[in-house]
């Protein structure tokens, strides 16, 4: 399974079962140079269920995903993954496998993305282009209460993105006399503070404030359907395939230059 997929791009879903899963599937299953060859979900056997398979997409649960992509490494299979909770170590990890692999010639991509949505990914880029002109940034990201981490993968990517903007340009952090109640004032995610809302009705959404005395600049994304974030994961899978390593963000595979 290991090199260039055929001319149609064969595709597994793991997680299919779930919400953001069938809506993969019947994405990929309408697309004309996908075809959806696996449905794997929670209690399947993996490794068995990829003969054939090109690509793996990864919307499972925190838990299971970074042991689901060094199978899909171990077995050649590209990985597009939308789980969220990575964590700097575990990226680690996998970089690390996917080098490991590579001395041994293979040539397996891994696309982490803390959000498909395009609108989601150009308020990341925006922001961060923009927080090196402001005195003040925080993060607000508000979702459906059935979601299991906060903050956010988008957020924390967010807020990632921004502290190094504001770092290689000399930036000072954000202006805060807070001395008592400091557990009100959200995470600190890389000196930036990121707010985590979770109400019944809500999706996907983001804000991220920015100010200077006498002014302010906010950047808000909302995604209202899962339907959103579709054609991000059909362009991730496009492209992992000619992508060997491990590609964190779907803005480094847009043309955002």
């Amino acid at each position: 399974m290991t090199g260039q997929p055929s001319q149609t791009i064969r595709v597994a879903v793991l997680g299919a079962d779930g919400r953001m899963g069938r809506a993969v599937c019947a994405a990929v299953d309408a697309a004309p140079d996908l075809d959806l060859v696996a449905q794997v979900r929670a209690g399947d056997d993996l490794a068995a269920s990829l003969d054939g398979v090109d690509v793996a997409v990864d919307f499972t649960v925190p838990s299971v995903t970074e042991a689901n992509v060094r199978t899909l490494v171990d077995a050649g299979v590209h990985a597009v993954v939308g789980t969220t909770g990575w964590t700097d170590e575990s990226r680690g990890r996998i970089s690390d496998h996917l080098a490991a692999r590579a001395d041994h010639g293979s040539e397996v991509g891994v696309l982490i993305a803390p959000n498909f949505g395009l609108s989601a990914v150009l308020a990341m880029t925006f922001a961060a282009k923009a927080a090196r002109f402001f005195e003040s940034v925080e993060v607000v990201e508000l979702h459906h209460p059935d979601k299991i981490d906060a903050p956010s993968g988008t957020a924390r990517h967010t807020a990632t993105a921004i502290a190094a903007a504001r770092r290689e340009a000399g930036v000072a952090p954000s202006p805060d006399a807070t001395e008592t109640g400091l557990d009100a004032r959200g995470a600190d995610v890389d000196g930036v503070r990121v707010h985590a809302v979770r109400l019944r009705g809500l999706v996907a959404h983001e804000e991220i404030l920015l100010g200077n005395e006498g002014e302010q600049l906010v950047i808000r994304q909302d995604s209202f359907d899962r339907k959103s974030f579709m054609p991000g994961v059909l362009l991730a899978i496009r492209e992992v395939v000619s992508r060997p390593g491990l590609t964190v963000g779907l803005e480094n595979v847009l043309d955002l230059s």
